[in-house]
């Protein structure tokens, strides 16, 4: 697990903010609509989020792909 600290006032903010690190990475959680890919999950404070989520100062984000099998 990566811990990152960065200004953003929304979760696209953020994305975009993590494929200026990480050139590639928006790619790898939104499509082309642009909406969280089906296979990512986004929680903010805990909470399901959405591209339009706001994050307030100090909110706790996470990315986590979607893992299944038998």
């Amino acid at each position: 697990m990566r811990r990152v600290e960065m200004q953003a006032g929304t979760v696209a903010e953020m994305v975009a903010e993590l494929d200026r690190l990480w050139p590639g990475m928006g790619d790898r959680i939104c499509d082309s609509r642009p909406a969280i890919r089906k296979h990512m999950n986004v929680f903010v404070d805990g909470e399901r989020a959405r591209l339009d989520t706001q994050l307030r100062p100090g909110a706790e984000v996470f990315v986590l792909t979607a893992i299944s099998g038998g």
